[in-house]
């Protein structure tokens, strides 16, 4: 199904806020940050960047693109198969259903093809660790009930988790053991005046980009607070687009080794920041919930 030219020409989902809908006067939001130019990851980028992908998905409006990260699972140490992504790139929320045909791609295009070798490329070089789809998808009830396209709604709880399998048999390999790496999930994050920096990673698929390479943005972090009863949400500034949409963003853990702190949710529709959910006791229920339905195979 997920075919290069497929694969090349999926679009972003629309996750804008407006100015106008984020109030200042409500829970706790710092002054807006200055614009951080996104910055290309060097190519290869499974040597620097070994975690990221580009999940690919089928929605009524055809063929979409998000970002997605490589995460640990507990019940199969070294031997995970759990990729963690935004809500919205697995569900439409209040006004839809679950999306089909979920794949991810690690380290899609992975050697930073100009995009006239994109057009005749082979789905070997688009995805060289292989094409694994999405057996199970789990997000927010929160994300469900609340979450809109644009305007933020439910953002705060805009998170996913998948559970994949090889498209073509991977003799046995787990996706962790394919791409000889995995990300821990830190639910206990420092506060944002304790973080130093934080770097959100991901393909940005909305002009000035194209979706076909990947980028990161690295900034010291804000509050952003949508609405007083929801919980504040992390903000940087960074140029990336939608496509970027539920890559990870890492930074020191609890432990104070690098860890998944929180995924891309939103950004305006002038593209000066990003901001993602704080991972609290909704995210850690959804990953253990997906953990546990596999633990026993």
């Amino acid at each position: 199904l997920w075919d290069p030219d497929r694969m090349r020409d999926a679009e972003e989902p629309d996750q804008e806020v407006d100015d106008n809908d984020i109030s200042g006067d409500q829970g706790v939001t710092d002054p807006e940050p200055a614009p951080v130019k996104a910055e290309a990851v060097p190519a290869t980028y499974h040597d620097n960047a070994a975690t990221a992908g580009k999940l690919l998905f089928d929605s009524p409006k055809g063929s979409m693109v998000c970002s997605a990260t490589v995460v640990k699972d507990p019940a199969h140490p070294g031997k995970s198969n759990m990729v963690w992504t935004a809500g919205h790139c697995v569900h439409a929320g209040k006004s839809g259903g679950w999306y089909r045909n979920i794949a991810f791609v690690p380290s899609y295009n992975d050697a930073d093809m100009p995009v006239t070798e994109l057009q005749k490329a082979t789905k070997e070089e688009l995805a060289p660790y292989g094409v694994w789809w999405g057996d199970w998808a789990q997000t927010s009830d929160q994300w469900i009930e609340q979450g809109g396209a644009t305007g933020g709604e439910g953002a705060p709880y805009d998170f996913a988790v998948i559970h994949v399998t090889p498209e073509k048999g991977s003799g046995g390999k787990s996706l962790e053991e394919t791409v000889g790496a995995a990300l821990p999930v830190d639910f206990n994050a420092p506060a944002v005046p304790e973080v130093e920096s934080m770097k959100a990673i991901g393909y940005p698929a909305a002009p000035p980009y194209d979706g076909q390479k990947l980028y990161q943005c690295q900034d010291k972090p804000g509050r952003l607070s949508l609405n007083a009863s929801d919980p504040t949400m992390y903000r940087i500034g960074c140029t990336m687009t939608g496509g970027s949409s539920g890559g990870g963003w890492v930074a020191a853990g609890s432990d104070g080794k690098p860890a998944l702190v929180s995924n891309t949710s939103i950004g305006p529709v002038t593209a000066g920041w990003l901001a993602g959910p704080r991972l609290g006791k909704e995210a850690k229920g959804v990953f253990e919930a997906v953990s546990g339905k596999f633990a026993g195979q």
